[in-house]
């Protein structure tokens, strides 16, 4: 479903790449019209291209430290509530399973790291998601 300020129209629409003036007129602040602008120049969100990007640029879109930190509450923030949902329930039921399994080998110190994991996956996938819902109207579970 599209989102009220988004480029995307259909799903047909969704698959191309958006142009700069697409990203201008987005109502986000000017920080993450330049990250958007970023992605796209990186081919979208499989990024194909990142390599083209400076170390800057790429560190700046592969990694959201508010993301990270807050990790669920800052999909909530920004209105990707059913990525936050499956990010967290699915990160959860791994960190149940590998944390009982990794205790019952006497690994409870790697059981215990397994949570800056998950934060991970919220602090990388952050930008991409945003990109995602905003640039291509898609807010969907996945």
């Amino acid at each position: 479903m599209n989102q009220p300020g988004s480029f995307a129209t259909t799903s047909a629409r969704a698959s191309e790449q958006p142009g700069h003036a697409d990203i201008q007129s987005l109502p986000v602040p000017e920080s993450w019209k330049h990250k958007f602008l970023l992605i796209a120049k990186a081919g979208g969100p499989k990024l194909p291209n990142l390599k083209a990007l400076s170390f800057g640029e790429r560190f700046k879109i592969s990694f959201n430290i508010l993301g990270f930190l807050l990790g669920p509450l800052y999909y909530l923030a920004k209105g990707m509530w059913k990525k936050a949902l499956s990010y967290f329930g699915a990160g959860l039921l791994f960190l149940v399973l590998a944390g009982a399994a990794l205790d019952l080998v006497g690994q409870g110190k790697v059981a215990d790291a397994l949570g800056y994991g998950l934060a991970a996956l919220f602090g990388v996938r952050a930008n991409i998601d945003y990109y995602k819902k905003m640039v291509l109207g898609e807010n969907g579970w996945w």
